[in-house]
């Protein structure tokens, strides 16, 4: 085999792999879900201070811990995003209405048009189905009375979700981290929202020992 043609088929390969995370694809066509639970505490310190963001104002909005970041359609390998659907946009009244547990107004307009759009659902059934998703997991009570800055294995984080939804597998969560943080908790489900394993790309956790995670505020 030559090396133009060795070069060639990695080519080949290399497209195939990065059209998996395209955007732009149809709607409606992908494997499962990715629930994504963001720790507010970490995004406020990270981005969310620095716009100066409701969510972290904590004497006008009382205190956020893990908050809906989206719900995320997957493939087995890659996602979709974009997507071109003919489906109407959510209101502002309808993404609004999401800020209780994603702690922006603007939160669930963005997740829609990048994610949202993908699923294939109308906006209103897609952002019910998000509401439903998240309340389906229980955050563990530890870190909703988490009020210190404290730094622990990420391990630590994945196993006390697990302790408290029992209906949770560890390949069915994973633990992702930013800038030496704990940054998410992301469960992985079917299109019904039943547990599931999640595909390659999403099962890698975090492996720090010593993440930050800042107290509630």
């Amino acid at each position: 085999m030559t090396k133009l043609r060795v070069f060639l088929i990695i080519l080949a390969l290399l497209s195939t792999s990065l059209s998996a995370q395209a955007e732009g694809e149809k709607a409606g066509q992908f494997d499962y879900y990715v629930l994504a639970l963001s720790w507010s505490p970490t995004w406020c310190a990270l981005t969310g201070d620095a716009r100066n963001s409701p969510q972290c104002d904590t004497d006008r909005n009382g205190p956020h811990d893990f908050v809906l970041h989206g719900l995320w359609p997957q493939n087995e390998t890659g996602w979709p995003s974009y997507c071109n659907m003919s489906a109407r946009d959510p209101s502002k009244q309808q993404t609004a209405a999401m800020a209780d547990i994603m702690g922006t107004t603007g939160a669930a307009w963005y997740q829609w048009k990048k994610h949202g759009r993908c699923s294939g659902l109308e906006a209103q059934a897609y952002l019910d189905l998000a509401r439903r998703a998240y309340d389906s997991v229980k955050i563990p009570d530890v870190f909703e009375q988490l009020r210190k800055d404290v730094t622990l294995p990420a391990s630590v984080v994945e196993e006390a979700f697990l302790e408290a939804n029992p209906q949770l597998s560890a390949d069915g969560v994973t633990v992702t981290c930013q800038s030496h943080r704990i940054q998410e908790v992301r469960i992985c489900l079917t299109k019904d929202l039943t547990p599931r394993t999640c595909g390659a790309d999403v099962i890698r956790d975090c492996p720090l020992t010593d993440a930050r995670m800042d107290g509630i505020r």
